[in-house]
């Protein structure tokens, strides 16, 4: 297969920090009966001013320069804690207040032990792009601190020249705000999170909010969605994980400053793996799901957050891919029909990537898929957190290439471009 590997990789990075709530139950007694939460505030509030800033001081020292807006961050969870605890502040002074804040807060390395299973869509802004060069968006699975996997992004240009140019990340990553919902008791349900106002897209993190989401957001397959009004969409499905168990989400979002997570229902969404078809057809919302872990079946729905039992279209067939066959991301639209990337699991556990090519007005039906992997573990990409993986949760079209973030071994992230004439010639 003729596909060009870009040399870029990208690794998990123990030193991207962000800065995290840290809970302590209210109702929490120590061993002299007391409330430890309250034991910490009431012992700040007992301090002299002197003290107080002093202790500050010593705080700011050590993590000032490693987060963006610390003294706003610590007076936002001062403010939090007051709320929750009846603080009377009316003669409390900024600095005892953020020294609150900062004993109820913690430092978080979201992807010190892995980076992986990106996708990518063409980015919200394209003004100021020569021709054949594109402004991309990718979502990145971060994994840190109690395998707990968070959204990441990265933004970046591809051009038709096979080059990629992702923007650096700021020195500062920030956490998506939910608004005073993160707490000890998580909410259920759908919630909305912002991104800081003064944060770019590549240095803002999305971490679990609700109880469903409470061990990891992960694998976002996010779509370019457009309406049959016209109206344009960004949609990601992710697997909510909970320790226990895990549910299909769906992420929304028109400008990526807010993020509608809501939960998918319906029978379909009690599983992992729902890539969105990019708009409706014959009227329907479609996705592909794996709904019995092993096969790939059409889904539909009159609902963007509601799928049901589907339609099996993919089996295991070949060597590559006898233990189980799944998406890798949304189908993308080409002339000849619908393109979907899919991998398969083969012996030994290795992970590989092929495609199938559905019928555009009834993708019910496989026109082909390919026999042989287009992209496998090898080499030094073996070697990694889950070894013999390559995985990618979404590429997207760029004239007549593929453009395919893929993660490898579950460790980091490398890059591909492939031309789609030459793919479905394999079929």
């Amino acid at each position: 297969m003729d596909l060009y590997n870009h040399r870029l990789r990208l690794h998990a990075d123990p030193s991207r920090v962000v800065v995290r709530p840290f809970h302590i139950s209210s109702t929490a007694l120590n061993g002299q009966g007391q409330s430890r939460a309250q034991r910490m505030i009431d012992e700040v509030l007992a301090m002299s001013a002197f003290e107080a800033s002093e202790q500050l001081s010593l705080v700011l020292r050590d993590f000032e320069a490693r987060h963006w807006q610390t003294r706003r961050v610590f007076l936002t969870r001062y403010r939090e804690i007051a709320e929750t605890h009846g603080i009377d502040d009316s003669a409390l002074g900024d600095e005892k207040r953020q020294l609150i804040g900062a004993y109820f807060c913690h430092e978080y390395s979201y992807a010190a032990a892995a980076l992986m299973n990106p996708s990518a869509v063409p980015h919200y802004d394209q003004s100021g792009m020569p021709e054949g060069s594109q402004r991309i968006l990718m979502s990145l699975r971060a994994v840190g601190e109690g395998h707990i996997s968070s959204v990441a992004f990265r933004e970046g240009i591809i051009t038709d020249e096979n080059e990629l140019i992702l923007a650096p990340e700021p020195p500062f990553a920030t956490a998506a705000d939910a608004y005073g919902i993160d707490g000890p008791e998580m909410p259920s349900g759908p919630v909305t999170v912002h991104r800081d106002r003064d944060s770019t897209l590549s240095g803002t993190v999305i971490f679990p909010i609700t109880e469903a989401q409470s061990k990891g957001l992960e694998d976002l397959r996010l779509v370019h969605f457009t309406h049959e009004d016209g109206s344009q969409e960004w949609l990601g499905t992710y697997t909510a994980y909970n320790g226990a168990r895990i549910q299909s989400e769906l992420m929304r979002t028109r400008d990526f400053r807010a993020f509608d997570l809501v939960p998918m229902t319906g029978s379909a969404a009690r599983n992992k793996g729902i890539a969105l078809f990019p708009r409706t057809v014959n009227g329907e919302y479609l996705s592909i799901g794996r709904q019995d872990g092993e096969n790939l079946y059409l889904l539909r729905s009159d609902r963007l957050d509601h799928w049901d039992d589907g339609e099996l279209i993919l089996t295991p067939v070949y060597p590559w891919e006898l233990v189980q066959i799944g998406n890798c991301g949304p189908p993308i639209e080409v002339d000849e029909g619908w393109l979907l990337l899919t991998h398969g699991v083969g012996a030994m556990r290795k992970y590989s990537i092929g495609a199938a090519l559905l019928d555009k007005n009834d993708p019910s039906k496989v026109i082909g898929r390919t026999r042989e992997p287009i992209l496998a573990a090898a080499d030094q990409d073996r070697e990694g957190y889950v070894p013999n993986v390559v995985y990618t949760c979404g590429a997207m079209r760029h004239g007549d290439k593929l453009f395919i973030p893929y993660g490898i071994a579950d460790s980091s992230v490398g890059f591909a471009f492939v031309e789609i004439e030459k793919l479905l010639s394999l079929m």
